[in-house]
């Protein structure tokens, strides 16, 4: 296949037509110097002068096709299975009950499997073909966070078993749980700590305004395993094993909760000394909603578990009270970080209010499961106070989440089908030993077997 037949397929079909921040111009090289079309991302032909012996990036065979897609997957696009995932778990846990409900909840967990897996295989793959990207990748600054995403998705599978399956099929169901819950923790805390480890460590300076809720992605992680973890404690059967889930959440809890703290005092100081982030990705400003609204649920739903966990093995020395403590306290903790959030959400309205309109990229998907748990953490107050106020705005933050998804998902359908969401900048720090090859091997095929 020459140039002239790649330059046609990508022109015809916009699915294999790299995005506007990835497009090169695409023209031949000529020796004379003479002036020469240049296609431009908004296809206007723009005339340029091209010096004798001047080189400039052609189309090849990683730039079309299956190659193209499966070099760009990045890591974020495991957001997707983060707000698919929390909005089958809303359904779940909406107080207001229906059948319909059930199924929808159902329905979105085989969906959410099914994406989990496909995203799972495309990056299983991505880095088996080209295994130099996975260094580029960590190295990245901004891209690397994302891995925060795959162990958040997971534990949203792991939770709608739990509730969809479990009640069903019985003590084999809780052993797989509990085995997959193993395992994300396992990932979450391998995220959560090699990735602040790489942020503290990095050779380059980082520039306070630089910053993003993003860093929150990776703490995140451990959180969510926490809250997943007390859901399981609840349900093993050996009381040994459900007092080791629960401790083990709690300092996964005790581990993240105050990390992410941290992280939201450096961004609200970014905040105030550099102003609102760039419009491509002010929709971050409702990543804090995620760790405080999650960070909430699980500790009061450790501390519900714990009433009936403690006595059934004498924890704290026979002392019968220390369930009643731990729940009494976790329902005092997450009632101030859902403060805290409802604050962080005004802030996060303000922000998306002062920078509309901003273009559709992958950071919408932060709209979904930020505020997803911080509406499984309000209807959760409602049924531990017991409350008609925080089920009734639990429902409304629901409803939103719901309605927010299905405006996020025909735009990632949108922007699937037309290539514009597969773009990867860290590839553009990958060694040019690669892109030589490409080009001289390009140089033979023109001069041919004559010359």
């Amino acid at each position: 296949m020459d140039d002239n037949e790649l330059e046609r397929i990508a022109s015809d079909n916009p699915a294999l037509t790299p995005s506007a921040a990835q497009q090169v111009p695409v023209h031949r090289q000529r020796s004379n110097g003479q002036v020469t079309k240049l296609s431009t991302p908004s296809g206007e032909s723009q005339e340029s002068q091209t010096a004798s012996g001047s080189s400039s990036r052609k189309l090849t065979k990683y730039d079309i096709g299956w190659r193209r897609v499966v070099r760009n997957f990045t890591p974020s696009w495991f957001s997707v299975t983060m707000g698919t995932g929390i909005v089958s778990l809303i359904f779940i846990t909406i107080p207001f009950k229906a059948s319909w409900l059930y199924w929808l909840s159902v329905i979105f967990f085989c969906l959410n499997t099914a994406l989990f897996f496909a995203a799972l295989s495309i990056s299983v793959l991505r880095y088996t073909l080209y295994p130099e990207i996975w260094g580029v990748m960590i190295a990245d600054s901004t891209n690397s966070l994302f891995l925060g995403t795959i162990p958040i998705g997971f534990a949203t599978l792991i939770e709608s078993w739990m509730s969809l399956c479990v009640p069903y099929w019985g003590p084999w169901a809780v052993t797989f749980a509990w085995v997959c819950w193993i395992i994300d923790c396992v990932i979450a805390l391998a995220v959560t700590i090699s990735l602040t480890v790489l942020l503290i460590s990095a050779s380059e300076r980082q520039a306070l305004h630089r910053i993003t809720a993003a860093q929150l992605l990776p703490i995140a992680a451990t959180i969510v395993a926490a809250g997943a973890g007390a859901e399981i404690a609840k349900v093993l059967p050996d009381p040994e094993n459900a007092l080791g889930t629960l401790i083990a959440s709690y300092v996964m809890w005790g581990m993240s909760t105050p990390l992410a703290m941290t992280v939201l005092v450096m961004y609200y100081t970014r905040l105030a000394l550099h102003k609102l982030p760039p419009r491509e990705i002010v929709v971050s400003s409702f990543l804090p909603l995620g760790p405080l609204g999650m960070g909430g649920y699980a500790i009061m739903y450790l501390g519900s578990v714990a009433r009936t966990v403690f006595p059934r093995t004498q924890f704290v020395h026979n002392l019968h009270i220390a369930g009643d403590i731990f729940y009494i306290l976790g329902v005092f903790i997450a009632l101030i970080m859902w403060g805290f959030g409802l604050i962080w959400l005004c802030f996060a309205l303000a922000s998306i209010y002062k920078s509309r309109p901003f273009p559709f990229n992958m950071g919408w998907w932060g709209f979904t499961f930020p505020l997803g748990v911080f509406a499984v953490c309000t209807i959760e107050f409602g049924v531990q106070m017991p409350s008609l106020f925080f089920k009734v705005l639990g429902t409304i933050f629901s409803v939103a989440v719901i309605l927010l998804w299905c405006v996020v998902a025909i735009g990632t359908v949108r922007g699937a089908w037309s290539g514009k969401l597969f773009y990867a900048p860290c590839l553009a720090n990958l060694p040019k030993k690669e892109e030589e090859n490409d080009r001289e091997e390009n140089g033979e095929r023109e001069k041919g077997p004559d010359q």
